[in-house]
């Protein structure tokens, strides 16, 4: 039987949002955003408290179901650790299915709180961030978003199989202090999995072509020469398929970008960022605002911080 954690003991995680593809690199780059959830959890006799301030307050579930207690309990489990009360209190900023990583964000948090929870109780060394990476992709099934998460900065992620087994890794990349992003949100949310479920099995031998050469560009984009990155970030593997059910996403990504700019939609939808080295046309955001899409500073974010 695994030993448990002890009472009273207690661990606060703050995790960044995430923007998954920019544009090109699909199911591979990732970038953190400076829009956070912070998670604090206790260790109590029995049960499962869960309580939830801002994002998602009184849409999720506040029992042993919360994606946040899913993900530690899992990570307290590949630790060889056993089950105990916990007392969990989310105060979520990172809105929901809106394209911006907050499901892998609550994964990460989730599992990188039974990381802190272990160190500090005494009973094994943290995970490192390839096994943070590794847990949060296992619940993903992609590791962008998660790494992006884990890491901060922009990621580089790619997915390989040992004995029909996936193994996920990511290095991060140093974004150039020129770029700044700007996130256009909306108040409609979109799900992932019906926008996934519009995209072909097999796509033409030149779009793939076209894909590899643009995230390949990406990275040169991203850390040395921002005036690649509206190349860098053109796209013809997923977004076009999405467009029939992202209808103004894909008006406020053709405007931004027939004025030159770098926009894309942010993971799945429907939100839509941009990265730029310029002022934004101040025409373009007032367009996008009129379809109901804020814009919103947003700076590069760092990794996920446990304390």
């Amino acid at each position: 039987m695994n030993q448990p954690l002890p009472l009273g003991v207690s661990c606060s995680v703050r995790v960044p949002a995430s923007s998954a593809n920019l544009g090109a690199g699909f199911d591979s780059l990732g970038l953190a955003l400076d829009i956070y959830d912070d998670l604090t959890v206790t260790t109590i006799p029995s049960g499962v408290r869960v309580s939830v301030d801002g994002e998602g307050d009184g849409a999720v579930p506040l029992d042993d179901t919360h994606l946040v207690v899913r993900a530690l309990l899992r990570g307290l489990d590949a630790g060889g650790i056993g089950s105990t009360g916990l007392e969990i209190v989310c105060r979520n900023a990172i809105p929901h299915a809106r394209g911006l990583g907050s499901s892998a964000a609550a994964v990460v948090s989730g599992l990188a709180a039974a990381s802190g929870l272990m160190a500090k109780s005494g009973l094994r060394q943290p995970f490192s961030t390839e096994e943070l990476i590794q847990l949060a992709s296992e619940f993903e099934g992609h590791p962008d978003n998660a790494a992006a998460s884990v890491l901060g900065s922009a990621v580089v992620s790619w997915t390989e199989f040992v004995d029909g087994v996936a193994r996920y890794h990511a290095r991060p990349l140093a974004v150039h202090p020129a770029i700044a992003v700007t996130a256009f949100i909306p108040t409609t949310e979109s799900s992932t999995s019906l926008t996934r479920g519009l995209l072909p099995d097999a796509v033409p031998r030149s779009d793939a072509v076209f894909n590899v050469s643009r995230s390949a560009l990406a990275v040169v984009a991203l850390t040395s020469d921002p005036g690649c990155l509206h190349a860098a970030t053109a796209d013809r593997l997923h977004q076009h398929y999405r467009a029939p059910v992202l209808p103004d996403t894909t008006h406020v990504v053709d405007e931004l970008r027939g004025r030159g700019v770098a926009a894309f939609v942010s993971g799945a939808g429907p939100s839509v960022l941009a990265l730029h080295d310029q002022p934004l046309p101040a025409a373009a955001v007032e367009n996008a605002a009129r379809v109901g899409f804020a814009a919103r500073s947003l700076r590069v974010a760092g990794p996920v911080d446990v304390r």
